[in-house]
């Protein structure tokens, strides 16, 4: 990116949210001295990729667990944020299906590993939650408002918690996608630039001068199908909430706009289907202010295209996640175009349809 104000703002903003720099896989010997020294824990540790954590599934003779070692560059107080707010909704709202904390041998929610080169990285270990992910089923509308209503519960209960750290500078809350404009020089594809451009001018529009007066909290970040663990025959739907690591204090509205950009375009003859469902279920447990709901949709497609637009540029600079990163956004220009091909309009009064508090 180039030396402007706005291009520095970006640099800074990638650098605070761990995007701007790799490392080496941390070593599988190290995490499990710690693992027994500090959690008494021993089993076999398998690898799974993430954007970021080195991550692993410990499997132990009697019960399985998700151990997470933070990136170098992540500050100690965001890891923190993220485990205070599980620890803080298994206090506050137990009923909810949120992935937990173990506590080590002395009652700590972590442990810090000081590298050789005097970096810190925090270890911590959190209950497995078994099944399938909602990204790996075929949800029905009944289902994915199910999802819905699950974030809804999760705003709500979020509503009273505070940390140090939640007003963090992170690249994928929407509020800042009107300042990343010069991810563009890195979209070679002239259609996908005319495409992220004419997004850039919804934002600017509709939401940039909404910014301040928009309901703000503390948000779960990335409630996407990844990170809703679901059992597709049971009522419930829901099984697990996991990986708060986007957790920030943002807009509402962009928490259920991150699960709508996921589910863009998963029915190619009506790419906003899914989506609606989802926003159906959410309103039934949290009515989304009269005048926000026309954002919405705004927001959700930044999001997507915010993704698409991150894509290339993490996947030159972490070749050891670059299978990962391209995986998880492989068809998003497809959806962004399929989506900005319904009136956003028609999308809105469908969304009002489907609330009758609204008017």
């Amino acid at each position: 990116m180039n030396t402007s104000p706005a291009a520095d703002f970006a640099r800074r903003l990638f650098e605070e949210s761990g995007l701007t720099s790799s490392h080496e896989p941390i070593d599988v010997m190290l995490v499990s001295i710690f693992l027994e020294k500090h959690y008494g824990l021993n089993g076999r540790l398998g690898r799974l990729a993430t954007e970021k954590d080195d991550t692993f599934r410990l499997r132990t003779d009697t019960s399985d667990h998700l151990v997470k070692v933070s990136p170098p560059d992540e500050a100690e107080a965001v890891v923190d944020l993220q485990t205070a707010a599980m620890r803080f909704l298994e206090s506050a709202a137990p009923q909810l299906p949120i992935q937990r904390v173990k506590l080590t041998a002395d009652g700590r929610d972590s442990v810090a590993i000081r590298l050789s080169d005097g970096r810190t990285r925090i270890l911590r270990v959190f209950e497995f939650v078994a099944g399938p992910v909602m990204a790996h089923t075929s949800p029905d509308d009944e289902q994915l408002a199910k999802a819905g209503e699950m974030l809804a519960r999760v705003d709500e209960a979020l509503m009273a918690f505070t940390h140090p750290a939640d007003r963090r500078g992170l690249v994928w809350d929407i509020r800042h996608f009107h300042q990343l404009t010069g991810l563009l020089e890195y979209t070679p594809n002239p259609e996908h630039r005319r495409m992220a451009e004419t997004v850039f001018r919804h934002f600017d529009t509709a939401v940039v001068p909404r910014l301040s007066d928009l309901e703000t909290q503390v948000i779960h970040g990335d409630f996407s199908p990844y990170n809703i663990v679901v059992d597709p025959n049971s009522d419930h739907f829901v099984t697990g909430v996991i990986d708060f690591g986007d957790t920030v204090r943002s807009a509402v509205i962009f928490d259920p706009a991150v699960p709508m950009a996921n589910l863009l375009g998963t029915t190619p003859e009506h790419p906003w289907r899914d989506a609606c469902a989802f926003v159906a279920g959410y309103q039934r447990e949290r009515p989304i202010q009269d005048a926000e709901l026309p954002l919405l949709p705004i927001a959700a497609l930044a999001r997507l295209t915010l993704r698409a637009l991150i894509t290339n540029w993490r996947a030159e600079r972490a070749p050891e996640r670059r299978e990962y990163i391209l995986d998880h956004a492989k068809d998003d220009w497809i959806n962004v175009e399929r989506s900005l091909a319904v009136r956003l309009d028609d999308v809105v009064a469908h969304l009002r349809e489907a609330n009758p508090g609204h008017s």
